[in-house]
């Protein structure tokens, strides 16, 4: 998966709007006003991050080791997804719907 592939992802989610966050060097992906994707590098690696409950972030990120807390963003709902790792694209695009899906229970 490259960022390219997953902002077209995001950007075909309802309501999606894309801005560049400066200090963070990142795109954010918001839905209504409400942040659910955050693609950026993280260590010179392509990357995510997205939201999830705190429980599922704890599961996701004890079962891959390209899944981590975000650094600007709430660790407990927030991990960061690497792109260039082991996760499959299909994982990658569920997660990206589980968070887009908190965004809208949050508007």
């Amino acid at each position: 998966m490259n960022n390219s592939d997953l902002l077209t992802y995001c950007m075909s989610k309802p309501g999606a709007e894309q801005s560049v966050h400066n200090d963070w060097k990142a795109t954010q992906i918001k839905s209504h006003g409400v942040l659910f994707a955050m693609v950026h590098e993280v260590k010179g690696r392509p990357a995510v991050s997205l939201k999830s409950t705190p429980a599922l972030a704890e599961l996701l990120r004890e079962e891959h080791s390209d899944i981590i807390p975000s650094e600007h963003l709430n660790k407990s709902h927030w991990s960061t997804l690497f792109l260039d790792g082991s996760l499959k694209d299909s994982q990658i695009y569920y997660l990206v719907d589980a968070s887009y899906q908190q965004a809208a229970a949050a508007r």
